[in-house]
């Protein structure tokens, strides 16, 4: 079903470009974009859906995780070596970044027109103060409410501690909340069988109204990032070969389909159910998985962090100022502990690129030269950004030896069906 279901979302972004080219070249902009506007419908709707079940899904797996842990020891050892793999892949991410923008000098000759519009983003919102105090939850039903992922990760590590602390007292409320684990699994497969019907839809909008010109407009940019994007898929397979081993070909290959609805949608969020899933199939426990992959959702997202190095030095480029090695590296360590503020953030990369424009005294009307392409360039980072995840919630449940053979326990998904399957056998016999 899984291999089929990736087909399908295959055939639909090929569909959706070729419809929406069709209609870029047929319909009138203002034809295109009253049809994109109804595409987008359904693509709000997929993401809705999606949105609607992450925040009870982290919840419930996060703190039934933890709680299985059985004491603070584990946790913290397992938290430590999650923020290990995190810096020192977030370090990469930037570094590889600021050399491949330096290398291919995508900003040197291009003619920076810039409209006289302002850019939509307000830079002022993302403060190292605010991201901080913003980490803890007034509550946990506002937070649940408006999706605060790592406001939901705070809360579910108390309260998981908390469990794991009381033991026995508290057994059947384990119970319960991996019950609720269990529905939202379910509740999941469901809404994933849209999938394809809103990658069609997204694609088939985007390329409505900005057609494929836009990118060979911005070739040398976009085709940059790309290759950029493509070596830090290199280098997260051959970091995860040194830590998981020769599975880690595997793994890639199970994460196609959250991959290509990251990538079609534009949104790794879109991915983040799909994704736990396929990390239990792969033999990750759930323990584990439910606990560094939210927190790498919030932390550890490499082709975000490496969009904003390479923008950043493309604008610089474009206005024709040169940077010296130390301002470079500084901008580096700047981004290095900015870029953890982007989790929850609108238009999160944006945000933090002109935060980093005002801070170096670069223009930041510079923004404006990427709102053209950047969705294009959203699809790639948010695609990578499930694979480095994916690759570190692998490597962290290796080191603790909770990297099992799927062939040997099933993962919570099909526990969950089994179940089902069970309690409407039991049924029929009563």
């Amino acid at each position: 079903m899984a291999k089929r279901l990736f087909q399908i979302i295959l055939i639909a972004m090929v569909l959706g470009v070729a419809v929406g080219a069709v209609l870029h070249r047929t319909a009138s902009p203002e034809e295109a974009a009253t049809i994109a506007g109804y595409l987008k419908i359904v693509t709000d709707i997929f993401l809705r859906l999606i949105k609607m079940v992450i925040a009870p899904l982290v919840l419930t797996t996060l703190i039934v995780g933890i709680a299985h842990m059985g004491d603070s020891k584990s946790l913290g050892r397992i938290g430590l070596r999650t923020l290990l793999w995190f810096i020192g892949a977030s370090l990469v991410s930037l570094a590889l970044g600021l050399l491949m923008v330096n290398l291919i000098k995508p900003g040197v000759g291009f003619e920076a027109t810039l409209p006289a519009a302002a850019s939509g983003v307000d830079a002022t919102k993302f403060t190292l103060a605010e991201f901080v105090t913003h980490l803890v939850p007034r509550s946990i039903v506002e937070a649940m409410a408006t999706n605060e992922i790592l406001q939901i990760v705070i809360f579910s590590v108390f309260a998981g501690v908390a469990l794991a602390k009381l033991g026995e007292k508290t057994k059947m409320v384990v119970e319960l909340t991996e019950q609720l684990a269990y529905v939202m699994l379910k509740v999941t497969e469901y809404v994933m069988l849209l999938a394809p019907f809103a990658v069609f839809a997204a694609l088939a909008g985007i390329i409505a109204t900005k057609g494929l010109g836009v990118i060979l407009t911005y070739g040398k940019f976009v085709g940059g990032f790309y290759l950029s994007l493509f070596i830090l898929w290199a280098l997260l397979a051959l970091a995860g070969r040194v830590v998981i081993g020769a599975r880690t070909g595997q793994l890639i290959s199970m994460i196609r389909e959250p991959i290509a609805i990251a990538f079609s949608t534009a949104s790794s969020e879109a991915a983040y159910p799909k994704l736990l899933e396929k990390l239990e199939r792969f033999g990750v426990a759930n323990r584990i998985a439910s606990f560094v992959l939210p927190l790498g959702y919030s932390f550890n997202l490499d082709g975000s962090m490496m969009y904003c190095t390479f923008a950043a030095l493309f604008i610089a480029q474009s206005y024709g100022i040169d940077m010296s090695v130390a301002q470079q590296i500084t901008m580096l360590l700047f981004l290095m502990i900015t870029s953890k503020g982007m989790a929850g953030v609108p238009r999160a990369s944006l945000v933090v690129i002109a935060a980093t424009l005002t801070a170096f005294g670069i223009p930041e009307e510079g923004l404006l030269l990427l709102l053209a392409v950047d969705q294009f360039l959203d699809m790639g980072r948010s695609a990578t950004n499930v694979v480095g995840n994916s690759v570190a919630t692998a490597a962290v449940a290796k080191w603790e030896g909770l990297l099992r053979d799927p062939a040997l326990a099933p993962p919570l998904a099909e526990r969950a069906r089994d179940d089902a399957e069970a309690i409407i056998v039991a049924s029929r016999r009563g």
